[in-house]
């Protein structure tokens, strides 16, 4: 069965409702999704780091007990774990701070296995960092060569704006890498300095990667493709509880229809109209069910109406 490989940072986010803490959950933008994946059957590797301490065991013991491998986890037994604040406002959109205390040495683990048409997930500042910028070459070079499906999030958010113009060339050799990048109209406003999405599809994307969908929140998503190929998408509408993770899970559904549909590296430039519409829809709908909720992910309960049959 082809399974999801991903890349990213593993963190313990506390939730604030005011100014008290409300709940603790295991997140990461990648991370977030993977579980999700991990929970419908879906075969998980998560490439990461962690620290030998009590919130490192908290996430391992977590990713064991939603089917997600710790084989490629790094375990450091210097420093310390990380943890996020997530302070959710009126619109229950969060804000956060970060306490990281991390070694010299990082990302000290093997090249994972990945097979043709494996789904390769990357992105945020993680795959920016230029501590960690040589090894993260490493590993997507190495998806490439293994013709795994390469699947970009640039997650570019507030707190690394003022550092776009020094980001932006490593950004653009991300989506070179990527068969498909997908991102928030936030993000792209903060990399592009533009709210224009044809305009940057058209002058900044294209030419790196031919295929970019954004999210706009409840105002839906837009798929471009080569050729001036647009397409809308509405949002489902709910009422938040939390915007956490909904982006993440978005990434989640469609790599979950790429999946379900058997749709493979070389389908992509040729994809039809009807079944990117499929494709995406599971996006949406594994996006509005975290909104649902305090946590990250789908719920198992939902999963479970989603699990895959196996897979050769």
């Amino acid at each position: 069965m082809r399974k999801v490989i991903g890349i990213g940072e593993t963190i313990l986010d506390i939730i604030f409702k005011g100014d008290q803490p409300y709940k603790a959950v295991p997140g990461g933008s990648v991370f977030n999704g993977l579980v999700s994946l991990g929970r419908t059957g879906i075969p998980v590797l998560f490439i990461s780091e962690l620290g030998n301490d009590k919130v490192g065991d908290i996430i391992r013991d977590f990713m064991k007990r939603n089917h997600i491998s710790t084989d490629f986890v790094d375990c450091f037994p210097d420093g310390k774990s990380p943890v996020s604040m997530a302070f959710l406002d009126e619109q229950q959109n969060a804000s956060y701070l970060f306490y990281k205390d991390y070694p010299n040495q990082r990302l000290e683990v093997t090249l994972p296995p990945i097979e043709e048409d494996d789904i390769f997930i990357f992105g945020s500042y993680y795959s920016l960092n230029p501590a960690l910028r040589e090894r993260m070459v490493e590993f997507i070079e190495y998806a490439r060569e293994r013709k795994a499906i390469l699947y970009y999030d640039p997650n570019f958010r507030n707190a690394h704006a003022h550092e776009a113009m020094f980001l932006t060339p490593v950004i653009l050799d991300n989506m070179e890498a990527a068969d498909i990048v997908r991102g928030s109209d936030e993000d792209f406003c903060n990399i592009f300095k533009k709210t224009d999405m044809q305009e940057i599809y058209r002058e900044h994307v294209e030419y790196y990667c031919p295929t970019l969908i954004t999210t706009h929140g409840a105002d839906g998503v837009n798929l471009f493709t080569s050729g001036g190929n647009h397409s809308h998408y509405n949002s489902l509408s709910v009422t938040p509880v939390s915007t956490i993770g909904a982006g993440d899970n978005f990434n989640a559904g469609i790599l979950y229809g790429l999946l379900k549909y058997n749709i493979r590296k070389k389908d992509l430039p040729d994809l039809s109209h009807e079944m990117w519409e499929k494709v995406i829809r599971y996006g949406i709908e594994f996006s509005a069910e975290v909104c649902c909720s305090y946590d990250n992910y789908v719920s198992v309960k939902f999963a479970e109406s989603y699990l895959l049959p196996k897979q050769s």
